[in-house]
């Protein structure tokens, strides 16, 4: 958990995202960023949305440098959040950056969403390197959404860790309401809920007759208490998440140990 000394000087900070790179929350970020050390973007060139911990590796993948300046570049990639963050790692900086961030996503990654999501697959990548690393999301997918609340949310949360580091391995899924400023009742470190989506599945016919279909779902949230990131969100409060990538159930090993899986004889 001993944080970097560079975090002290002029730390050099990669910002990600999923919604792509002329989203309104990668803006709002880049912003609130941009003052605390020399700033890299490397964002999708379009929405990735969804695309969780995929990789291309059927394609090339293409770098375009869209802005330069001192202490700032952007660059759009025509892959996915992850591919994103390791091309930053090996071509663009040609080193691991100092801190990680991604967002800020238009739409809710808590609880389950967690594992369909771009935003925070780069922040998993970035984790998986040694990099701390955290992910911003506000609950709204509009186009036009209210940022002024997650800016100074995220620039406190982001100070916090640029101080105190993370514990090796972990990473922080940060929540926010999309509500204003005065309506937030501060932070809840959390747990993640349980929850399900119910797919459902519209079947059209496009204009030569031939079939289609276009996912839709409803949100079911399993666990119930006030230790949860839905029951925070729903309570006004920021959710924060410490989250990791070792995805083995413990207390699962010892019970699944003792099955004898050699006198499975009948097949």
């Amino acid at each position: 958990m001993r944080k970097d000394a560079r975090m002290q000087e002029n730390p050099l900070i990669l910002i990600v995202n999923d919604d792509g790179i002329t989203a309104p929350g990668l803006r709002a970020l880049t912003d609130v960023v941009r003052p605390m050390g020399k700033v890299v973007v490397v964002a999708p060139e379009s929405s990735k949305s969804g695309s969780s911990h995929a990789v291309t590796v059927h394609q090339p993948l293409r770098l375009d440098k869209i802005h330069q300046e001192p202490g700032f570049e952007k660059y759009g990639c025509t892959g996915t959040p992850v591919d994103c963050v390791k091309l930053a790692f090996k071509v663009v900086l040609g080193r691991r950056p100092d801190l990680l961030v991604s967002g800020i996503n238009h739409g809710s990654n808590s609880s389950i969403n967690i594992l369909y999501s771009g935003t925070m697959a780069a922040v998993f990548e970035g984790a998986m390197a040694g990099v701390p690393s955290i992910g911003f999301s506000v609950l709204s997918s509009r186009i036009d959404a209210d940022f002024s609340a997650a800016r100074i949310w995220s620039k406190r949360i982001i100070r916090r860790i640029m101080k105190n580091g993370l514990p090796e391995g972990v990473c922080l899924n940060v929540n926010i309401p999309h509500i204003p400023m005065g309506q937030i009742r501060g932070v809840r470190v959390c747990r993640q809920a349980r929850a399900l989506w119910q797919e459902d599945f519209d079947v059209r016919r496009d204009p030569g007759g031939r079939e289609y279909y276009w996912m839709k779902g409803i949100f079911n949230r399993i666990s119930e208490g006030d230790d949860t990131d839905e029951w925070a969100l729903e309570n006004h409060y920021i959710s924060v998440v410490p989250v990791h990538f070792d995805f083995t159930h413990y207390p699962a090993l010892d019970l699944i140990r003792n099955w004898d899986f050699a006198r499975e004889t009948n097949v």
